[in-house]
Parts: C-alpha cells; sequence; structure tokens
C-alpha cells in the first residue's frame, strides 16, 4: 500500500495552510497600520494677545443754514476757517475734508404734499475727519470742541475711534501660538490614552475677536473693537493631528 500520496497531500496541504495564514497575518499587519496611522485627534488652541491702539479716528461735521445758497456758502468758508484755524493751533495740522453737502429747507403746508412748500433756505454741511497716531493728544482735543462752539461753529463729533494697525502681523504671530497651544493640548489629552503625537495633518484659523481688554465676548463673524484703546486680540485654530 503507498502511503507516500496521502502524506505528500498532506503537506501540500500544510503548506498552503501556513502560506494562508502568513498572507492572513500580513493584510491583517497591513490593515491595523493603516487603521492605526489613521487615527487622528483634533483639537482647538488658542492665544491672546494685549494691545494698545496706535492710531485714532475723529470725525465731525459743521453746518451752517441761510436763506440764499451764496450767503450759506459763504458762512460755510467762515466757519470751515475757524474749524482748521483750531486744529492746528493744537497741533493737528493734517485732515481731510469731504465734499460739501447741500440740502434746501422746505416749510410745509396744511396739506401734506409738495404743492404747498415754500423755500425757506439752504442748509450746507462739510465732514472733516482726523487720522492721527496722537492717540493721546486726539481724544482730548475732541472733548475741548466746544470751544468751537462757543466761536459760533455748529460742530457734530462722533465718537473717537481706536484702530491697533499692526493687527495683520499680531495675527500670524497668534496663529503659530494656538496651533502650539492646540499641539499641548492633544499631547496631554494622547498621553492619558498611552499614544503620542506623531504629525501636524491640518490647522484651520477660528475668527478673530478684537474686544476691548477683560472683555470675553464673542460673535461669529469675529468682533473689531474700536472704542476702547487697550485691546484684546484673541486667536483659535482648529488642529488635526495623526496619533503614533
Amino acid at each position: 500500500m503507498d502511503t507516500s500520496r496521502p502524506h505528500f497531500f498532506g503537506v501540500l496541504a500544510g503548506l498552503f495552510l501556513a502560506a494562508g495564514l502568513c498572507l492572513a497575518s500580513l493584510i491583517l499587519a497591513n490593515t491595523w497600520t493603516r487603521l492605526h496611522e489613521s487615527q487622528v485627534i483634533t483639537i482647538t488652541g488658542s492665544a491672546r494677545r494685549d494691545v494698545t491702539s496706535d492710531l485714532v479716528i475723529w470725525r465731525m461735521r459743521f453746518a451752517v443754514q441761510a436763506e440764499t445758497l451764496l450767503e450759506a456758502q459763504q458762512r460755510l468758508k467762515d466757519d470751515r476757517a475757524k474749524v482748521e484755524s483750531w486744529l492746528r493751533a493744537h497741533g493737528i495740522p493734517d485732515y481731510r475734508l469731504s465734499s460739501v453737502q447741500i440740502s434746501e429747507v422746505r416749510s410745509r403746508g396744511d396739506r401734506d404734499d409738495d404743492s404747498t412748500t415754500r423755500l425757506l433756505g439752504y442748509r450746507l454741511s462739510q465732514p472733516l475727519e482726523v487720522s492721527s497716531n496722537r492717540v493721546d493728544v486726539v481724544p482730548r482735543l475732541a472733548s475741548e470742541s466746544t470751544e468751537l462752539l462757543e466761536q459760533g461753529v455748529a460742530l457734530v463729533s462722533d465718537p473717537i475711534e481706536y484702530l491697533y494697525t499692526k493687527a495683520g502681523e499680531a495675527k500670524v504671530e497668534l496663529m503659530a501660538e494656538a496651533t502650539r497651544d492646540a499641539r499641548a493640548r492633544a499631547e496631554q489629552i494622547a498621553v492619558q490614552g498611552g499614544r503620542r503625537i506623531k504629525e501636524l495633518r491640518s490647522a484651520r484659523m477660528g475668527v478673530v475677536q478684537i474686544n476691548p481688554q477683560y472683555s470675553t465676548a464673542t460673535s461669529w463673524e469675529g468682533n473689531n473693537d474700536t472704542s476702547s484703546r487697550e485691546k484684546t486680540i484673541i486667536m483659535t485654530v482648529n488642529a488635526t493631528f495623526a496619533l503614533r
């Protein structure tokens, strides 16, 4: 009786089984490696910086009214000279005058229609804007602008706007700081799970909040405060890291 053939088939079957097990192990190991490397952690980091405004903008307008357009123009010219002289006397030689705005002043009769109105005169106004890095001087002048009222100038002043002109540079630096903060947070979380951070996969900058100091206000569009001299810039970054 020939016993070699069954033995041969047994060996052959064993070889196929071993090869299958090796292949399955390789496939499983490769699948686990891909799965392991695809695991990520997403975290939000933040950074903040206190800054002082380095530019102020003061907008105002002065107006006159007279029965004739010629008279109104002359009065406006006189008031403009007073305003310009007052600004120069207080060390503000640079400012921007906008176009004169002209409107008719009419009286309305008993009936509410244009046919019953009568022309009373003309009202002329002119906007003026002061833009300066003298953040200490301009706000004080705005509070002293009543001196022009005493000279007969009908001046209306808008609130002072405080700006930080280096906000763009600060945002770039804060984005890097927020990314480092996100990595530090991710490492703390990963260690708790017995893992390690491998690499940064992606980073997305959040909205920037520029608030008055000590304010925590947020908005979906981002804040850009112009009411306060001292500000805080807050930046967030949503970062995704691969895990080891």
